[in-house]
């Protein structure tokens, strides 16, 4: 939330009066199911729970995508293991232990959908290209940032400053 709105205010800046809002501060208290088979599905599977004619509604989905693994985890990458970041971490490893270098190609994938008050969607998708360490290295971000090497900076995401 924090994030959505410092861009929108950087994007915005004064010309446009705003407030960003969780479900809970709108009513909207019961689990949404993330049934979808793609990012961009469960996106719109929440943004569509949110939707309402008074304000935009806005949601995402994001995870881990590795070619080794034909996609896997995906859309199950935070229940990849059934039991946290620390043992999805280590299936991830176990899984890719035959795989070395760019065998290990992999990419972070956010799908942001908005429903307009009119009822238009809008799907946005970006990726980040990287690889999967062989072994854990920092100590910020959480889920898979310590194995995701963003190779332009030389760097796991957990060991790059937010």
């Amino acid at each position: 939330m924090r994030e959505l709105e410092s861009l929108l205010r950087e994007t915005l800046g004064d010309r446009v009066d705003f407030s960003v809002k969780t479900a809970e501060s709108v009513g909207i208290t019961d689990e949404i199911e993330e049934n979808g088979s793609t990012f961009e599905e469960n996106a719109r599977i929440k943004a569509r729970a949110l939707a309402s004619e008074r304000y935009i509604s806005v949601a995402d989905d994001s995870g881990l995508s590795v070619d080794a693994l034909g996609g896997a985890p995906g859309v199950y990458s935070a229940r990849y293991s059934g039991k946290g970041d620390a043992e999805n971490n280590r299936k991830l490893l176990r899984e890719l232990s035959d795989r070395h270098g760019g065998e290990r190609r992999a990419r972070f994938v956010t799908a942001v959908c908005c429903i307009l008050p009119s009822g238009e969607e809008l799907m946005l998708r970006g990726e980040c290209e990287g690889l999967i360490l062989e072994s854990p290295r920092g100590e910020g971000g959480f889920g898979y940032d310590p194995l995701f090497l963003y190779e332009p900076a030389g760097k796991s995401f957990a060991e790059m400053s937010g």
